[in-house]
């Protein structure tokens, strides 16, 4: 397969822009990204904090907001300048090894979470109206897979936009319940933190669901197909004129999209400390469980609100799980990828698509509970952010990788700042479990 040259200018490399593109147009992959980060998985990671710390722990998504941008800004910007995600320029600059490690972590951890959102999604909407609930798991399943595949990308991406809404459905819920908002004014500044391997791995099960791997694959994924279906687009190495609106247009998705993402979880954390830990429940193991939970306490309005939320936002996180390990496994293989293309120009890819989320499916239906994982998958993805994060810090420094558009200094010590905390949370949870702290 023949190269091209990576930075060589184009006269007719301008994309016609509106001179003010309404705020719609602006926001796509990383309002998309973000609205996915509050996937079914997340929900009962923020269901389970809020339950058993109370407002604790609500200071958590304040201090990781940053640090998403920074990390998914980056992601977007290899995407972006190179034309390639994140396995693409693995497999052209770094060792097969880690590739195919890298890549293998985030198939296993995908395939597991997506299963554990299609069991979640299941039992949300069987407790709202009953009915068999591995039927509407394979029927999720099917949905998903299909919509994937045979929509045309430009009106798929519209769709998932609109999934996003499900996300105020959280919202809506603390405005149910009576909420004491001076206390959680002041546990957000003045938390109390426990050195203690409970409250260490939840720490860490936020944080992996909030920077999560296969956010940063898809983004910068999402990046790349936006290239090719954008009339007049290229990847800004061969187009550096194209930089800085383009810039401009994914630092301001990004930002929204993570401040729309850690908002929707601090009110689940809040909800969730304001009703079940202020009335003794503090064990919520699935999201679902959590909707049940508030059924008594908050009433039947909190309860339905909170239960079709996980089906609204399952429905956009299956597909970015699902579509996130195909972009890696293809890159990685060199196949053609991309939601753009027709399923006869990227079988390979699809298939990929079909194959994780039946294998997810499957899982539901043998003895291993992937709704009980879904806790452990974010712990999981934490650990496999680290290594996946310094492989992106450093290729985002590379000329090589990048051209002229390396990242800049502030974003390089918020990228490294990111990572570094990811990388402490991790020990510190390893440490305080073989020490027995409690």
């Amino acid at each position: 397969m023949t190269e091209r040259t990576p930075f060589a200018p184009n006269r007719h490399e301008d994309v016609k822009q509106p001179e003010r593109p309404k705020l719609l147009q602006v926001l796509g992959p990383g309002l998309i990204t973000g609205a996915s980060d509050d996937d079914p998985s997340g929900i009962a990671t923020y269901s389970q904090t809020g339950a058993q710390f109370g407002y604790n722990m609500g200071w958590a998504m304040l201090f990781s907001w940053p640090l998403m941008c920074a990390i998914q800004e980056i992601s977007a910007r290899i995407g972006r300048v190179t034309g390639r995600g994140i396995a693409g320029n693995l497999k052209l600059h770094y060792p097969r090894p880690v590739l195919a490690f890298l890549v293998g972590l985030l198939l296993i951890a995908n395939t597991i979470n997506l299963g554990a959102d299609l069991g979640a999604m299941a039992a949300g909407l069987k407790l709202v109206i009953g009915g068999p609930q591995l039927a509407y798991v394979a029927a999720f399943a099917v949905l998903s897979a299909v919509l994937e595949i045979f929509v045309r990308y430009s009106r798929y991406v519209s769709v998932l936009k609109w999934l996003t809404l499900a996300l105020f459905a959280y919202v809506g819920v603390a405005f149910v319940v009576h909420i004491p908002w001076g206390t959680v004014a002041f546990r957000m500044v003045a938390p109390h933190i426990e050195w203690t391997s409970e409250y260490i791995t939840v720490l860490v099960a936020i944080f992996g669901t909030t920077i999560s791997p296969y956010l940063f694959f898809w983004q910068a994924e999402e990046e790349v197909e936006e290239v090719k279906e954008r009339d007049g687009a290229k990847p800004l190495a061969r187009a550096p004129r194209q930089a800085e609106p383009e810039f401009a247009r994914i630092r301001i998705d990004t930002y929204i999209g993570m401040a729309f993402s850690n908002i929707v979880a601090l009110f689940i954390i809040i909800t969730c400390a304001a009703t079940l830990n202020a009335h003794g429940i503090t064990n919520i193991q699935t999201s679902a469980q959590a909707a049940e939970a508030l059924r008594p306490i908050a009433g039947p309005a909190a309860f339905a609100i909170f239960a079709l939320g996980i089906v609204g936002t399952g429905l956009l996180a299956v597909p970015v799980l699902a579509g996130s390990a195909a972009y890696a496994v293809g890159e990685a293989f060199g196949w053609h990828v991309g939601l753009a293309r027709k399923f006869k120009r990227a079988h390979a890819f699809y298939g990929t698509i079909i194959v994780a989320t039946v294998v997810g499916a499957l899982l539901n239906f043998t003895p291993i509970d992937p709704i009980k994982a879904l806790f452990w998958t974010a712990v999981i993805n934490g650990v496999v952010a680290v290594p996946v994060m310094v492989m992106m810090m450093l290729m985002g420094a590379r000329v090589d990788v990048m051209g002229r558009f390396t990242l800049p200094t502030a974003l390089k010590v918020v990228g490294w700042l990111a990572t570094g905390v990811m990388a402490l949370v991790v020990a510190a949870m390893f440490i305080t479990m073989a020490t027995g702290a409690s």
